[in-house]
């Protein structure tokens, strides 16, 4: 399985996964408050791992400029469609990664990632490359499902049976207290962490951290 295998992966489950509802709305709608008052009006914002566009399209019409990016040209295909039936002139999808975004000159203000770390296949590296992205004393504003701390079972039995019949793209696994220790080995300063879900166990940490 290589980046390919995961773009083709959700680019077949890209209408599939536009279609699916919400699961936890009351703790979306707390994690977008939340950033939502963290950006300002001059901010250039870039989002990783937009997927089909669903919270681009509620937080760019307050900043400057938003990038919205994913891997899979199938999620952004269906984000251009909103996009068209909604346009906001601030809001911009891409395909494409941190790493390849980290090449060019473009730097931003803030980097969202939500529901996305966990998908990566070299964390230190995206981590890395997202604090190359940003402007100095720039955020990093992640929501991130940390299966390390989740059902043993998900984790042992049933994901990796899931990859090897094509039904879950890569999948990292790791607790919380290993993701902020990512996150500040590649520069960053963790200034907030939060729970956001609205009920059960909360096992995706919502992490502010800052450029240093």
């Amino acid at each position: 399985m290589s980046a390919v295998d995961d773009a083709r992966f959700w680019d077949r489950t890209a209408r599939k996964y536009a279609a699916s509802a919400i699961s936890d709305q009351a703790g979306y709608d707390r994690t977008l408050d939340r950033t939502r008052a963290r950006l300002k009006p001059d901010d250039r914002v870039l989002e990783l791992g937009c997927g089909t566009g669903t919270t681009a399209l509620k937080l760019a019409a307050g900043v400057r400029s938003y990038l919205a990016t994913d891997l899979s040209a199938g999620m952004i295909a269906i984000a251009d469609e909103k996009r068209a039936a909604t346009p906001i002139p601030t809001l911009a999808f891409r395909c494409a990664t941190a790493e390849a975004l980290a090449r060019e000159d473009s730097r931003f203000d803030v980097v969202l990632g939500f529901n996305y770390l966990h998908l990566v296949r070299d964390l230190p590296a995206t981590l890395r490359s997202i604090h190359d992205l940003l402007a100095p004393g720039g955020l990093f504003v992640s929501k991130t499902p940390c299966l390390g701390d989740m059902n043993a079972f998900v984790r042992l039995a049933l994901l990796p049976v899931m990859r090897a019949i094509g039904k879950a793209p890569h999948v990292g696994v790791f607790r919380a207290e290993e993701l902020h220790r990512a996150i500040a080995a590649a520069g960053f300063l963790i200034t907030a962490t939060e729970g956001h879900a609205s009920r059960g166990r909360d096992v995706r940490p919502y992490i502010v951290a800052r450029k240093e």
